[in-house]
């Protein structure tokens, strides 16, 4: 990989080889992908090999593999041709509907270098389809997972872009916070650490400002830091903004050997 990335950085193009006889993407091929997205090259070319050892209807369903983990929207194509991002996940409350007028928070986050303060733009967009286990649906209710044709731009809806975001009908969906203000409870004992013997996982310690923190509210995890503490109150900083509202629960985990172990939860 370190031998890829060296080459990629004065590169044009780049070739990406793959084996006909096997499925796409490959986890390494991923990887390169990935590495080719972070070093910004525009022009890819793809090469199929092991052509001898797979039928030709193996090798084109993993041509079709392949042009599927791409953009959907290629260039030059039509403007009747394009098409737009779709976006999965549950419905907590209320009805989506073809047609409906939607914005998803936070949207696009911007970072001032300079003064460290953060924008978010929600992105406005409208549901043209929606479908539930390859069925189309005219509208969906809470309950299991849906998927959220839009018109948003797909590259948007890429590498799980969207995760923690959330989507609603505009001028419906909660505030932003980059800080919250929480109440927290811990668990009694560390759980899921190893100990010794009969010995009971160690006590959770206080919280402690300016610690580091895994936040998981929602679907969204974020790492936070704790800037004040006072009692059993605490107030924590976000690396990422949040769509959520007063009186939701969160989840608060800590490094411990290595690994995030949760120590208890809160109430924002």
């Amino acid at each position: 990989m370190a031998t890829m990335l060296n080459g990629a950085a004065v590169m044009d193009a780049a070739l990406l080889l793959i084996a006909s006889n096997e499925t796409c993407p490959q986890p390494q091929t991923s990887e390169h992908l990935a590495a080719v997205e972070i070093m910004q090259l525009k022009y890819i070319i793809i090469l199929q090999n092991k052509i001898d050892l797979t039928k030709e209807s193996q090798a084109r369903e993993q041509y079709s593999q392949s042009s599927d983990s791409f953009d959907v929207n290629k260039p030059g194509c039509e403007v009747d041709d394009l098409q737009g991002g779709v976006a999965g996940g549950s419905i907590l409350r209320g009805v989506l509907k073809v047609g409906q007028k939607i914005e998803i928070r936070p949207g696009l986050v911007s970072k001032d270098l300079e003064t460290g303060s953060v924008t978010c733009r929600p992105i406005i967009s409208c549901i043209v389809s929606l479908f539930a286990e390859q069925n189309d649906l005219a509208y969906a209710v809470p309950g299991g997972l849906i998927g959220v044709g839009t018109k948003i731009d797909p590259q948007l809806c890429r590498a799980d872009r969207l995760v923690g975001h959330v989507l609603g009908e505009v001028g419906t969906l909660p505030d932003i916070y980059v800080e919250l203000e929480i109440s927290f409870f811990f668990l009694r004992r560390l759980l899921g650490v190893r100990t010794e013997g009969d010995q009971k996982g160690g006590k959770v310690q206080k919280l402690f400002k300016n610690e580091v923190l895994m936040v998981n509210i929602g679907s969204l995890f974020s790492g936070g830091c704790v800037i004040a503490v006072k009692g059993d109150l605490a107030k924590i900083r976000l690396n990422s903004p949040v769509c959520t509202q007063v009186d939701e629960k969160i989840a608060l985990s800590r490094r411990v050997e290595r690994h995030w172990r949760l120590i208890g939860w809160g109430e924002i």
